[in-house]
């Protein structure tokens, strides 16, 4: 009797320790606002014209909404395998969010990727956010949110060089990619170095559709520095008119670099931020040739509540007419641990034919001025 005891309690042991050995994790965020914008435009083609103020249920005031699946294995002596499966939504429709092909949606646009961590870092590989994001995230009071931050400056610049907003694939820089391979290391005294590969798959090509970047960070005391380098080729391969026009094809040309610098400090619940950004095709600069300036402002009143500001300047180098301004102010308030309601209000000035938004995926006519205000709730689950 004494034995039967002892071999299922031995049982029960290995079992629970099997199991602590591996998890898996569904999780998710609803992000949904109310917004009202003066002046709007159905789409962000160049010639695109202002068709007035709009009021709309508008997904993603300060991320967008996601749900996602994820889990590691640990395989012992430090080391686990993980997977990762994300992908966004539309709170007002419920449609997926976009893919790499102009108008296609995809179910986990975000992340689809497996990899391994240990005492090394990580790699991951699959589609995935790409490591730049990040380093202008932190280095931006305003955090990249989807209301006036780095990030939607940073898309101005690919609105101005012609990207249509129908697809991830940016002319400058990335916010995804697919095919990638990342290596993000430890920190080591502060410092971290990520390195990222994305193979194009092209026959004939071998560097045909490929993705390169590297970033470095630096985060203690209060202090976050960053410096990344993004370079691609055959970027962006659907034309404005696609599908009606085929798909340009690999050549294995650098079309796509971006350069960025970043700081950002914080002390006693203050915070201040400054960045310089420069994008450009390098095989054609003269089509596409870009300067982003950013500053930051933002206290922390208390644990719950902080409100932030930002500024955001674009220049087009080969065309001085062409500059825009955007500034941007919010404030947050978390009601409880997985539940945040924001207030956000901005203003861009497009001159020429820049058309800088200030909410993602609110396209402004090109050379038009407008004032967006937003307010909105985030549950995380």
């Amino acid at each position: 009797m004494k034995l039967k005891s002892s071999s299922a309690i031995a049982l029960a042991v290995l079992a629970t320790a099997a199991h602590a050995q591996s998890s898996v994790t569904l999780y998710g965020v609803v992000d949904t606002g109310l917004l009202y914008q003066s002046t709007s435009a159905a789409t962000f083609l160049p010639h695109a014209p202002n068709t007035g103020k709009i009021y709309q249920l508008k997904d993603g005031g300060i991320y967008s909404s996601f749900w996602g699946v994820k889990g590691s294995e640990d395989i012992g002596g430090g080391y686990k395998i993980n997977f990762k499966l994300q992908g966004t939504f539309n709170t007002a429709n419920g449609k997926f969010g976009l893919s790499d092909t102009p108008g296609v949606t995809a179910i986990f646009n975000q992340f689809a990727t497996v990899g391994v961590s240990g005492p090394f870092g990580t790699f991951d590989a699959g589609r995935q956010i790409v490591p730049m994001i990040y380093a202008m995230a932190e280095t931006d009071v305003r955090g990249a949110q989807y209301f006036g931050s780095i990030l939607t400056a940073w898309l101005g610049v690919n609105q101005a060089a012609g990207w249509p907003g129908t697809s991830t694939n940016a002319p400058i820089g990335a916010l995804y990619d697919s095919n990638a391979l990342v290596y993000n290391s430890p920190k080591f005294h502060g410092a971290s170095l990520a390195l990222e590969y994305a193979p194009g798959g092209v026959a004939g090509h071998f560097q045909g559709g490929t993705r390169e970047s590297a970033v470095l960070k630096y985060s203690n005391y209060g202090l976050n520095l960053s410096a990344l380098y993004y370079n691609g080729h055959d970027t962006n391969p659907y034309p404005i008119t696609y599908p009606a026009a085929p798909a340009i094809p690999a050549t294995g040309l650098a079309n796509n670099r971006f350069y960025y610098f970043g700081a950002m400090y914080t002390i006693a619940g203050f915070s201040v931020s400054a960045s310089y950004g420069a994008g450009k095709n390098p095989a054609h600069s003269n089509t596409a040739d870009f300067e982003m300036i950013s500053g930051g402002l933002g206290y922390q009143i208390n644990p719950r509540f902080k409100i932030t500001s930002g500024y955001y300047y674009l220049k087009d180098k080969n065309n001085s007419a062409n500059h825009s301004s955007e500034i941007a102010v919010g404030a947050e308030y978390n009601l409880s641990q997985r539940t945040r309601a924001y207030a956000q209000v901005g203003y861009v000035d497009n001159k020429g034919t820049m058309n800088q938004t200030i909410v993602y995926g609110a396209p402004v006519a090109p050379g038009v001025s407008t004032t967006a205000a937003m307010i909105g709730i985030r549950h995380s689950f």
